[in-house]
């Protein structure tokens, strides 16, 4: 059975804030399925532990969803690329409040093809 469009939503979400929840919103328009990562830190030292981030999450995606799109959450910890391979996800959804997010994303896209490049070999 295909999930159709898969898209990936990564983050830290500590804590779930009211842009994560529009963009989550717009990305249930664009996908079949939406998995919402939620990103194990151990440099960071998150307000809510992991367990309480993702339960955030997946009670906050249950109503946005609204028969739209499947929302999987699930956390990870490997390098991004990796964990959208996993997934299978055809598409990463970030959001960008200013250039200087468009600058760091394009970054890291550059950062992450390297990577995986380099991983693959």
């Amino acid at each position: 059975m295909s999930q159709g469009r898969i898209g990936l939503y990564p983050g830290t979400f500590d804590p779930v804030t009211l842009g994560h929840l529009d963009i989550i919103k717009r990305a249930v328009k664009l996908v079949d399925t939406l998995v919402i990562g939620v990103a194990i830190n151990a440099a960071k030292d998150p307000l809510f532990t992991l367990e309480e981030r993702v339960a955030m999450l997946q009670a906050e995606a249950d109503k946005l969803a609204a028969g739209r799109a499947v929302i999987k959450v699930r956390p990870f910890s490997t390098l991004l690329v990796k964990f959208a391979e996993e997934v299978g996800a055809g598409v990463i959804i970030r959001g960008l409040r200013a250039v200087s997010d468009f600058e760091y994303e394009f970054q890291m896209v550059a950062m992450n093809q390297r990577l995986n490049s380099e991983i693959e070999t």
